[in-house]
């Protein structure tokens, strides 16, 4: 399949070069959105203009869509706002919505005000809602019917609309006070007794999410459910669109891009990784680097307090590094699994206790192995039985606490009201510096002097 994918980039590259109008629009229509799209920005602009024009607006608002948010104002230019309007239109109203709502206010009425307006008053109602809440992402584009038509009728409606909604797998029914009361899929739907009426033959249960909810925790209950779509109503129970599978899956890659950001505390903001500047980047890592500093100076103190013991068993020095690195690295393991937790939704009070316990667990077989395997090195390095003696036992007591540690202080940073993603890193990482040195020179004063 890779290789099919890099056989054809060769042939979307010359395609979009074709300056021959027919042919580009010839070969445009064999063409996947998506590809080109990756190809448009290599391009030069004038290029880009002659392929969205050629392409037609309704390939071109698929490869719009497809386009990074900052290729967008240029080709704005370039391409007039009445022709980009004319693409809007045909862009499904979710989508269009999270276009216009990147963009300047007053390019974004200019272009409302060229859409038509049917289409510019549903984009409108959904730039209402936040652009991280199931309003933000749901489309007005789908299927309802009242409940007391028949199973013939609703079939016959599917055809007449099937090519303008986002999707027609599912088909709610709702009462005259357009509130939601069932579901059916399309093939219920097909099964079911012609005659029948909808209310006859549709779900009652019906899993559905509130126009404020988050748009993660909307994702969560796409895939806890198994569903390709969810309906999304207000406060009164009134369906107002939908959210579908495609929405989803952006939802859960920005949501994840987003948790490693920041994890590693790169957090951009939204903007493109690669694009931002160094001088940005620089000071979005300064603050907690420098705070890092202070804890690693921390750690050196308690060092410092252990001085006596270091200067009569020197070889400690060589394990300071192993002592401080694994614990470390294994809290990390510890953080990086609850806050993905935290963000599913799988760790949660109830669960708490018990996903402290079990990396508890890992963390006493991990210390135990990697503290005899550097027990092992420290006896044939040094020749010193003692010295093996203090280092394992001092790495098996450090990851245990570290993995410990990992796992609860996540939860901890949420209650206090912070992002655990952004905060958990960095105070753990000086928490575990400080707390192994503590624990390495206390047992290497017991033992050893």
């Amino acid at each position: 399949m890779h290789k099919r994918v890099k056989e054809r980039a060769p042939a979307v590259e010359e395609c979009l070069h074709q300056l021959n109008e027919n042919k580009l629009q010839d070969c445009l229509k064999d063409l996947h959105p998506a590809d080109i799209a990756e190809a448009l920005p290599r391009v030069p602009l004038a290029q880009r203009v002659r392929v969205m024009r050629a392409a037609g607006p309704e390939k071109a608002a698929l490869i719009l869509y497809e386009l990074d948010r900052d290729m967008i104002p240029p080709l704005l230019e370039a391409l007039g706002p009445k022709r980009l309007a004319e693409v809007l239109n045909d862009m499904s109203d979710d989508d269009a919505a999270d276009i216009l709502g990147e963009l300047p206010e007053n390019q974004k009425d200019q272009l409302l005000n060229l859409m038509e307006d049917a289409e510019a008053n549903d984009v409108r109602e959904l730039l209402k809602y936040g652009k991280n809440t199931a309003g933000g992402i749901m489309t007005t584009e789908y299927v309802s019917l009242k409940e007391d038509i028949t199973v013939a009728r609703a079939i016959d409606h599917l055809r007449q609309v099937g090519s303008e909604v986002e999707t027609i797998y599912y088909v709610y029914s709702i009462n005259e006070n357009a509130e939601l009361t069932g579901v059916i899929s399309l093939r219920e739907l097909i099964m079911a007794p012609p005659d029948a009426r909808l209310e006859q033959v549709v779900t009652r249960r019906v899993v559905s999410a509130n126009v404020w909810d988050d748009q993660e925790k909307v994702a969560r209950m796409v895939a806890k459910y198994d569903i390709i779509a969810i309906p999304v109503v207000n406060d009164h129970n009134q369906l107002l669109g939908i959210v579908t599978v495609d929405d989803v899956l952006d939802v859960l890659e920005e949501e994840a891009t987003e948790d490693i950001l920041k994890l590693a505390n790169l957090d951009v903001g939204g903007q493109d990784l690669v694009e931002t500047g160094p001088w940005q980047r620089a000071f979005r890592r300064l603050p907690w680097l420098v705070g890092l500093l202070f804890g690693g100076l921390i750690a050196g103190n308690v060092i410092k307090g252990f001085s006596g013991t270091l200067e009569q068993v020197t070889a400690l020095a060589f394990f300071i590094t192993a002592m401080a690195g694994g614990p470390g690295n294994a809290a990390t393991q510890s953080l990086a699994l609850v806050v993905r937790g935290l963000a599913t939704g799988e760790v949660n009070q109830r669960r708490l206790l018990k996903t402290i316990f079990k990396e508890a667990q890992v963390g006493a077989i991990v210390g135990i192995v990697s503290g005899a395997v550097l027990a092992l090195v420290a006896v044939l390095w040094q020749g010193n039985t003692s010295l093996g003696l203090v280092v394992g036992l001092a790495l098996a007591i450090n990851i245990t606490i570290s993995t410990m540690l990992g796992s609860f202080f996540p939860v901890i940073i949420q209650r206090l009201g912070a992002d655990p993603a952004v905060a958990s890193g960095p105070f753990i990482s000086t928490l575990m510096d400080v707390t192994s040195m503590f624990v390495y020179f206390s047992l290497a004063t017991w033992l050893l002097l």
